[in-house]
């Protein structure tokens, strides 16, 4: 026999050989008495070792192996290696969750581990600021007690978990999420949640941002085709009485040229992503023109004003802050009323330099003045359409700004006029000493 068959049943056939020998020497019972001394010495043997591996298997990891020798040594030795390997097993194992967790926690997305009672097993940083809820406090709630929306509880009801459910936080009206569950494992769940607000503040403005074109368009189009109507029905062409109505469908047409250059432009803005020239644009001649254009514009409405507080110029695109500048002063003077003052200013704040508009209009309410740059956006509507604003101006003048490291800042009261300045960083200011 070999292996531990063999030393395991070697030492009791060696004692019943041995009685076989003493048999007929000293008699069975002196025989018999020496095999089962031996017997129980072996017994005794295995019965020691066998409580020395109780003790070690219940001993603390790390305890020093038993001392043993023959079968029972090869036993501790296995037991030994089979312990240090699933212990390390158990340590790769842990050191994957470990990092598999703190990939979790960093995650912007918010993960939430939900048993098949509901209950939350554990939850991530993101879920925490999402839903309110705390991953040490929380452990062992059921999710639907502590989010008790209707569109969340009717979505776990349904168990259609094929598309994501869009809703709005309990915690914050600001905030959408998109949430969907995952099923996995033995009825468990996992939940992902995503902030979504930007992207429905991006589709929301897609939206306006066709309704509006639309909107802007159909107008012209009705004037010009319902002339055009008239005059393809009438036997007879009157140039005297047609005169007006030929005006008012060139009017029209400069209106719609006008929005379409306005909207050419913003593309161009948003999809030019190479680095703007620094040439050094005279700024001071350029309000001088824009002064002059101004004055043309109005026609004696308005008292102008041209205020030059330094000589410093800009680096910078020459068009671009041209067109920036002048959507500027054309609003002025498009939305002050008759006999209204207008102040155009060029000058230095600390480091930095602002050109400014200021108008003694009819003003803008707080509220409204954060939204002043969105495409379209209008305070008043019908007063815009009114002046041939496009309502573009603005966002135009924000890119224009946002490519040349600057910043638009509006000061408005109602009834107590605006003042709009258009601030560049002191790295674009050109002082005449470094010309």
């Amino acid at each position: 026999m070999s292996g531990v068959w063999g030393r395991l049943l070697w030492p009791p056939i060696a004692a019943a050989l041995a009685a076989l020998i003493l048999w007929p020497l000293f008699g069975a019972v002196s025989a018999l008495l020496f095999f089962g001394c031996v017997l129980l010495a072996l017994w005794l043997r295995h019965a020691m070792h066998l409580n020395a591996l109780i003790r070690w298997l219940q001993s603390p990891p790390g305890t020093e192996v038993p001392e043993a020798s023959g079968v029972w040594d090869e036993v501790f030795s296995v037991l030994y290696q089979s312990g240090r390997l699933r212990s390390t097993h158990q340590h790769e194992l842990s050191a994957v969750l470990e990092r598999f967790q703190r990939a979790a926690e960093a995650m912007p997305d918010g993960i939430i581990m939900v048993n098949q009672a509901g209950q939350i097993e554990w939850c991530n940083p993101a879920s925490e600021k999402q839903f309110d809820i705390s991953n040490q406090r929380d452990q062992g709630q059921r999710l639907s007690y502590l989010v008790r929306q209707v569109q969340f509880t009717e979505y776990l009801v349904a168990n259609h978990y094929g598309e994501p459910l869009v809703m709005k936080s309990a915690r914050n009206a600001d905030l959408t999420l998109s949430i969907q569950l995952i099923p996995f494992g033995d009825r468990q769940k996992l939940l992902l949640s995503r902030d979504i607000t930007q992207l429905e503040r991006v589709e929301t403005m897609r939206r306006d941002f066709i309704a509006n074109v639309s909107h802007e368009l159909r107008t012209p189009l009705t004037v010009v085709g319902g002339f055009l109507e008239g005059f393809a029905e009438a036997g007879q062409i009157n140039m005297e009485q047609s005169r007006r109505h030929f005006q008012l469908m060139l009017d029209q047409t400069r209106r719609m040229q006008g929005l379409v250059d306005d909207l050419l432009t913003l593309s161009r803005l948003e999809s030019n992503q190479e680095k703007i020239s620094d040439e050094t644009i005279d700024i001071t001649s350029l309000i001088e023109t824009l002064y002059k254009e101004a004055v043309s514009l109005s026609s004696g409405s308005h008292h102008l004003n041209l205020q030059i507080d330094t000589d410093a110029k800009l680096k910078g695109n020459e068009r671009e802050l041209r067109s920036a500048f002048g959507n500027l002063v054309s609003n002025a003077v498009r939305y002050t009323p008759e006999g209204g003052e207008i102040t155009l200013c060029w000058s230095l704040k600390g480091q930095e330099a602002c050109f400014c508009v200021q108008d003694s209009g009819i003003g803008i309410e707080p509220q409204y003045i954060s939204r002043l740059t969105e495409r379209f956006y209008r305070v008043d509507r019908g007063r815009s359409r009114e002046t041939g604003g496009t309502g573009l101006g603005l966002s135009i003048v924000k890119h224009i700004l946002t490519r040349h490291q600057g910043r638009l800042e509006v000061d408005s009261a109602s009834g107590q006029g605006s003042t709009f300045c258009a601030c560049f960083p002191a790295h674009r200011v050109v002082r005449d000493k470094q010309v």
